[in-house]
């Protein structure tokens, strides 16, 4: 049967006590050589995902520096649109081909906004982005393979709602702590361990300080 969804791998750099940014932030926890192998992948994948959070935080531009190749179409998740016009996606957006995916809730204003650049706006969900239906929309258009370097509440919504194959995580040799720190997974988590999904332990790499740990599911 043919898959109804693009390949979905999860990517993220994470502390030794899984926090993937400080209370401030502050996110910086890959190494040179990790930043490599991430920009390599990035190269080989159709789209990358990311929410409005991170957007807002880090104002990425998710494009392949470190590594030659492609860069790979860049989504984010912005259900009412509210993405700045003055953040490096939009700004770079006639460059890199850029969707942004909002719900029917975004404001006449904020679609307005966002059809000044040239992007692509896809409507998935009624009050909140449905992820089942907008993967299937992107499967049809032939994106094959994605990567989520999203946050933790967008890595929540992939793992509860089953819509991913693959984890790739760097454990970088460092410990944040802090209850408002970001973590990889946040939502309200599982509340039975036999709900959590059941991983494999495929690979590991060590370089130099940091592991890099490759899940697939079950």
């Amino acid at each position: 049967m043919e898959k109804s969804r693009p390949h979905v791998i999860l990517s993220a750099a994470i502390s030794i006590d899984g926090k993937i940014a400080t209370r401030s932030g502050d996110s910086k926890l890959s190494s040179k050589k990790d930043k490599i192998r991430l920009h390599k992948l990035r190269s080989k994948v159709d789209a990358i995902l990311i929410g409005k959070n991170t957007v807002h935080r880090d104002n990425p531009l998710l494009t392949v520096r470190h590594s030659k190749g492609k860069n790979p179409i860049r989504i984010i998740l912005d259900s009412q649109g509210t993405i700045s016009a003055h953040s490096r996606i939009l700004q770079t957006s006639n460059k890199v081909p850029t969707i942004i995916v909002v719900s029917k809730k975004i404001s006449k204003i904020n679609l307005e906004k966002l059809k000044k650049f040239p992007i692509e706006v896809i409507v998935s969900g009624k009050n909140s982005i449905n992820l089942e239906s907008l993967l299937n929309i992107l499967n049809k258009r032939k994106i094959t393979t994605l990567l989520v370097e999203g946050g933790g509440t967008v890595n929540w919504q992939f793992i509860k709602n089953n819509l991913f194959d693959e984890i790739l995580l760097t454990v970088a040799p460092f410990i944040i702590g802090g209850t408002e720190a970001i973590t990889f997974v946040q939502g309200d988590g599982f509340d039975k361990i036999k709900k959590s999904p059941n991983l494999r332990l495929n690979r590991i790499k060590r370089l130099e300080n940091y592991l890099i740990l490759h899940y697939t599911k079950v």
